[in-house]
This record gives C-alpha cells, structure tokens and sequence, in this order.
C-alpha cells in the first residue's frame, strides 16, 4: 500500500485510509487523535482485542453494533455482565462472537475498575514523548518499547488480550503516538 494517497478533495492521506469511506472518516475525525476518559479508552482496549485477526475495518463496521451490545462500554455496567449476557452477546451477530474475547471484555473491566488512579492516567503513562511523523507507512513500526511495556504491565495487572502489538495500536489510534505521515494533511495534536 502507498505511503500516501491523494483523493478526490485533494488531501493527501495515509494511503490505508483510502479503501473505504468509513476507513477515511476514521482516520480524519479520530485515528491519532488525544482520547481521554476511562470509558472512552476501555472501549478502544475492547475493540482492540476485538479486532486481533480481524482486519480493522470489520470492527468499524460492528462498532455500532458493539456498542449497543456492551451498554456504551460503561465499565461499571460491563464489570456487572454476567453468564446471561454472554450468552446474549454470543448469540449477537452484530458484533465479533468469540467467547474468549467477550469473557475477557468483562475480565478486564473488572481488573479496570480496581485501578487506583484510572485507566486514562495507567495508559497515558506510557505515551512517549513525540517525535517526527513517519516518512512512509513502511516506516511505522508494529511494536515499540512503550507498547511491549504497556502490555506487560497491563497483563501484570491482570488484563487479557492486550499484547505489545494490541497495545501499539491502541496507541497510535488514541494519539498516544503521531503515526500519521509526514505529508497527511491532518494536523498534529498535543496530547
């Protein structure tokens, strides 16, 4: 795939976005974008695990769906599902059905609500400091330090389906990390 892609509104983008429309208003309106709250985030450490095997774009199109499912990925009422609801959301087919996902979905927003100071502050705390967007695709890197670090802690801590890989894009989809091109036409933020 191309490092950059321009399309039909001129704007150089980063040459995954453009497969599809919603792949485009993703990475437009929130991919590298600061996310902040704890809700917020559990959603994107669920859909992450959701999304491993699975191409990004599947999960997009379920999101909807996801969220209805697991009640707007409130952690509190997540951390309160019990063996009914994941049967429900076995029988469910708008979203992923994998059981070890879903268990771990509610796992984890157990092990998310006894975090002394959240999970917004444990993640942001291996955000490294920025530095220069990626020339090409090629050169944006699948796992870094941080993120093997992120996932060893969250598994220390007791989260599930949050290996160095989940936990690097979950990073660079949260602008934890500026992965956008250098020549994406999407502005750099301050976390």
């Amino acid at each position: 795939m191309s490092a950059a892609a321009t399309a039909g509104d001129g704007r150089t983008r980063c040459g995954w976005s453009e497969s599809s429309e919603l792949y485009r208003n993703y990475h437009d309106t929130e991919w590298g974008r600061p996310l902040h709250g704890d809700d917020a985030l559990f959603e994107r450490v669920c859909l992450e695990a959701f999304q491993s095997g699975l191409a990004w774009i599947t999960i997009l199109r379920k999101r909807p769906a996801f969220r209805a499912a697991f009640d707007g990925f409130v952690m509190e009422r997540v951390a309160a599902f019990g063996a009914a609801d994941v049967e429900r959301l076995m029988a469910d087919p708008g979203i992923v059905r994998n059981r070890a996902k879903i268990d771990a979905s509610i796992h984890n927003a157990r092990v998310a609500l006894d975090l002394p100071d959240g999970l917004e502050k444990l993640l942001w705390s291996f955000a490294p400091d920025p530095k220069p967007r990626p020339a090409t695709l090629a050169d944006v890197p699948a796992v870094t330090p941080e993120s093997a670090a992120l996932a060893k802690e969250l598994k220390r801590r007791g989260f599930k389906f949050v290996g160095p890989t989940t936990a690097y894009a979950l990073m660079q989809a949260t602008g934890m990390v500026d992965d956008h091109i250098a020549d994406c036409w999407v502005n750099p933020v301050t976390p």
